[in-house]
């Protein structure tokens, strides 16, 4: 059985080793940063950070894939990936995290999907938690 990519966006917009944009970038499919950014990059896609590439500022996206560097917060939707030549300096939010031996990361994680959870968990409702009151001497218990 093939496996389906889970995520199709079209062409994949690189910049280049040797470039460096001072700005914000905000794309709809993926993207490849080989070379220097100083700003933000928001994408509704996955981001793939080369080796040399470096980025400066604060990331939002559905997956990445982190070969180089990051100075700044990472706000990813499903997967990030650290691998072993990745240095990140910045707190992230993820969904899932795998990161390689070797990797540099310095900050703090959160896992969204466990922030979900707690947070629905402690607004159940009371009555969810509370004992049913049982019927004593064969008489059944009314509820009002």
């Amino acid at each position: 059985m093939a496996k389906v990519p889970e995520h199709e966006s079209g062409p994949i917009n690189t910049i280049t080793q040797g470039t460096t944009i001072k700005g914000n970038i905000t794309a709809s499919g993926d993207f490849r940063m080989d070379g220097n950014l100083q700003g933000d990059i928001t994408l509704n896609g996955k981001l793939v950070i080369g080796e040399k590439g470096v980025v400066s500022g604060n990331i939002t996206c559905v997956n990445a894939n982190i070969i180089g560097t990051v100075i700044g917060n990472i706000a990813v939707k499903e997967l990030l990936s650290l691998h072993s030549t990745a240095k990140v300096k910045g707190d992230v939010i993820i969904n899932k995290l795998s990161i390689e031996p070797g990797a540099s990361f310095s900050g703090t994680c959160r896992m969204s999907d466990e922030v979900e959870r707690s947070r629905q968990a402690t607004t159940q409702p009371q009555s969810a938690t509370q004992p049913q009151p049982q019927p004593q001497n064969g008489t059944p218990v009314q509820k009002h």
